[in-house]
């Protein structure tokens, strides 16, 4: 019998094996000679008692797997012997000339072969400009061929699932007399710890949490219950600092719609008042903005602005440009290497072939262009491009990953430091977004009428230029600000991003800004303007999804992502973040031209409790 196996004839000796079971009145393994060790299994077949017997022979000359179906059937008498019938089971894959796993890996690894031909011809062609439908003999003759072991490979594994499938054992069917199957012991399985809690009693969990038995943050996998997790976080760090959050609100939100993308480990939220200034009128449509903040005046400041600039016709804006920035740095061996890649990212030749690449990670992000900067031995690549209505940093590093990827095929020697090397530049006063821009770069600018300045604004236009001048421009730069040429942008931009969802860390470079005011019309009227070349915005994803901050998206009109056309909703965004910078801008100047901040402040911006007894 091993002499039939070592020569390929299976069947042969599954065929004798089988013979010998059946003569025996012993469990059919134990009549199995001693060479031939396998593992059995046995299934239940609808009407008839049959069963599967698969063996698996451990030679070192044969790797094979066997299903041999057994019939038996009674004869009339009980006193007949049994006659047995053995007949191997039909399978798709008997009609190849090769065994199935022989021409499965033929098939594999002819599909991969020509899928890595193909693409490499498609990279060729994008590099010399060929025109991509003009096909040679092999080209064609390899788009067949690709085409043909797809279909077979989905063809035989779908087969195969098939098979397995008739394969199974009928629960269904009554039970019948059979030799019993090897047990295998079943998975420990780690029961949920809200299982081991009784009704609402949050006692143990808090005692578990506090004795490090179950970490904080695995609470509301755990539990299932966001609720319910924050409130027993809570608790846990009420007890172990020995202080009251008694004033921290913890009701009346859903803390299922920031798991997972907005905070971790909550134990309550803050309550930011929003006031609303305007109407802001800005391009010919008016706008009520929201503001969120606990500084004193700042929005009745910014409806003043708001008033005086819609009584002098109202507002206008312009995009100069819409795209999202990130810079890896990667490392070379040495200086001629590096600048090696930073000649060919920064090659128009390579553009289309990077950009296929990059715009692979959405249907949104397109690649706009690449700079590059040297430090050494390290590039620092600086990738923009377009991310529709989002703010995009997610969708950019995905891209630039792909661009890295990609890279290394022609630059192995290339180690990739980071993702992100500062020269994006994110969170950060950074030059390069005061001069290259980051997000959106809007220009706003409007023209205040001489009788609004003096009725309004209770000031006059020689005064507003002259402190603008002397204040915004020149004190600026004697105070070396970068990007800081303004009187407080920063403030109605915080406000804004707060109310509507935004990253209220990129208020950093989201209030780079330059005011300029000059008289015009011969002195009479006034012209101001405010140029902001990196706001940051998006109104999807992150905190937009948030019920309250939804709804400030939505009194603006910009909610979610534009259908009709991708991205205009965060370019409204912006543009509405920077008239609301330049109504904010103009009141405050005329306040201080006026010599009212002092008093303006005193009287908005001081609490009437007496704190004394707040504290006390």
């Amino acid at each position: 019998m091993k002499r039939l196996c070592e020569r390929g004839n299976l069947s042969r000796a599954l065929h004798i094996l089988c013979l010998k079971s059946e003569s025996s009145s012993i469990h059919p393994s134990h009549s199995l000679p001693p060479f031939t060790p396998f593992i059995l299994s046995f299934s239940i077949k609808q009407q008839t008692p049959t069963f599967l017997l698969k063996l698996r022979f451990p030679f070192p000359f044969l790797v094979a797997t066997t299903t041999m179906e057994l019939r038996r059937r009674s004869t009339a008498s009980a006193s007949a012997s049994a006659t047995t019938t053995t007949a191997a089971a039909a399978k798709a894959s008997d009609a190849l000339p090769l065994p199935l796993h022989l021409t499965n890996a033929v098939f594999f690894t002819l599909f991969f072969s020509l899928a890595y031909y193909l693409l490499h011809r498609w990279r060729d062609k994008i590099r010399s400009s060929s025109p991509l439908h003009l096909l040679t003999l092999s080209d064609i003759a390899a788009i067949f061929a690709l085409v043909a072991s797809f279909i077979y490979l989905l063809g035989f594994f779908g087969i195969d699932f098939v098979q397995s499938f008739i394969a199974r054992p009928d629960e269904s069917s009554p039970s019948h007399s059979h030799p019993p199957s090897l047990q295998f012991p079943k998975p420990t399985v780690t029961e949920p710890l809200v299982s081991t809690i009784d009704g609402d009693d949050n006692s143990a969990i808090v005692d578990s949490v506090i004795n490090g038995a179950v970490p904080s943050y695995a609470l509301e996998a755990r539990l299932g219950d966001c609720q319910r997790a924050a409130a027993i976080r809570r608790e846990v760090l009420q007890r172990v600092t020995g202080q009251s959050l008694a004033d921290l609100p913890l009701d009346g939100f859903d803390y299922e719609a920031i798991l997972g993308q907005c905070c971790e480990m909550p134990v309550g939220y803050v309550q930011v008042p929003v006031g609303v200034a305007g109407p802001l009128l800005l391009d010919g449509v008016e706008y009520t903005v929201p503001m969120a903040t606990t500084e004193g005046c700042l929005v009745a400041s910014t409806n003043r602005g708001c008033k005086a600039i819609y009584a002098s016709g109202g507002a206008s804006s312009v995009v100069l440009k819409d795209g999202m920035s990130r810079a890896p740095v990667v490392r070379f061996a040495t200086a001629n290497r590096a600048a090696q890649l930073k000649l060919f990212l920064e090659d128009p030749l390579n553009f289309d072939t990077l950009a296929v690449v990059f715009n692979r990670s959405s249907r949104f992000a397109r690649l706009q262009s690449i700079k590059c900067s040297i430090a050494g031995k390290n590039v620092y690549a600086r990738f923009t491009c377009s991310t529709g209505d989002a703010m995009g940093m997610n969708m950019i590093s995905k891209g630039v990953q792909n661009v890295l990827d990609f890279l290394q095929n022609d630059f192995p020697d290339m180690d990739v430091i980071g993702i992100s090397g500062n020269y994006c530049s994110d969170k950060k006063p950074a030059a390069v977004n005061w001069i290259e821009g980051r997000g959106k770069s809007i220009v706003c600018e409007a023209i205040i009428k001489e009788d609004v300045v003096k009725k309004v604004l209770k000031t006059n236009v020689a005064s507003l230029v002259e402190l603008n001048t002397l204040k915004n421009l020149a004190g600026s730069a004697v105070a070396g600000t970068l990007g800081g040429f303004n009187a407080h942008a920063s403030n109605i931009v915080s406000a804004i991003f707060i109310a509507t969802g935004q990253d209220p860390a990129q208020n950093v470079e989201s209030s780079h800004c330059i005011t300029m005011m000059e008289a015009v019309n011969d002195g009479i009227d006034l012209h101001i303007s405010v140029t902001m070349p990196s706001i940051e915005v998006g109104t999807i994803g992150g905190g937009t999804q948030l019920p309250s901050q939804s709804a400030c998206l939505n009194l603006l009109g910009v909610k979610g992502a534009s259908k009709d056309s991708p991205g205009s909703n965060s370019r409204l965004l912006a543009t509405i973040v920077a008239g609301s910078v330049l109504a904010g801008e103009l009141s405050l100047l005329s306040a201080i031209s006026a010599g009212q901040l002092v008093k303006s402040h005193m009287k908005y911006n001081r609490s009437s409790k007496d704190m004394s007894k707040v504290s006390s």
